[in-house]
């Protein structure tokens, strides 16, 4: 089986968590970037997510290569904003079919949790099999590679 993770990530902590999964799966990894990236402004970047979650606004992002239908799990990755997935990895998952695929999210916060944003990842993702979300603080630490070596050993 096939794997690939796709992710977006702002501050380097969900790329990170994507580096740990690729290695212990081998899965193929597919960065998600808008076309205008976001601000390196903490302060500003906040104020524009919230403003973005709060008016369903999807960024254009920059064209992505995947053949998913080569692909049977797919884990999807993104920093937690405000209770959801950030916009970028959003658009992403308005344009394709997820049908028949497995999907494993997983997810780094700064300290609120997943929020809802494993079941605004099910909306999105129509007829796939979505499994339970792996959400870590910061990207998890010194022992993100053994948490995530768990999440995946008990949903698989």
């Amino acid at each position: 089986m096939k794997s690939l993770i796709v992710y977006y990530t702002w501050s380097g902590k969900t790329k990170g968590m994507a580096e740990i999964i690729a290695r212990l799966t081998g899965a193929d990894l597919l960065e998600i970037k808008p076309e205008t990236p976001y601000t390196t402004d903490y302060n500003k970047v906040v104020e524009q997510a919230k403003k973005e979650i709060r008016e369903g606004y999807r960024p254009i992002i920059a064209p992505v290569h995947a053949e998913l239908e080569l692909y049977h799990v797919i884990y999807i990755g993104t920093p937690i904003w405000w209770g959801t997935m950030a916009p970028p990895l959003a658009a992403f998952l308005e344009e394709h079919d997820f049908s028949s695929k497995i999907i494993m999210p997983f997810s780094t916060h700064g300290g609120g949790g997943k929020g809802h944003s494993d079941h605004d990842i099910a909306k999105l993702c129509h007829g796939a099999q979505l499994m339970e979300m792996y959400t870590a603080y910061e990207g998890g630490g010194r022992t993100a590679e053994k948490e995530i070596f768990g999440w995946i050993k008990k949903t698989n």
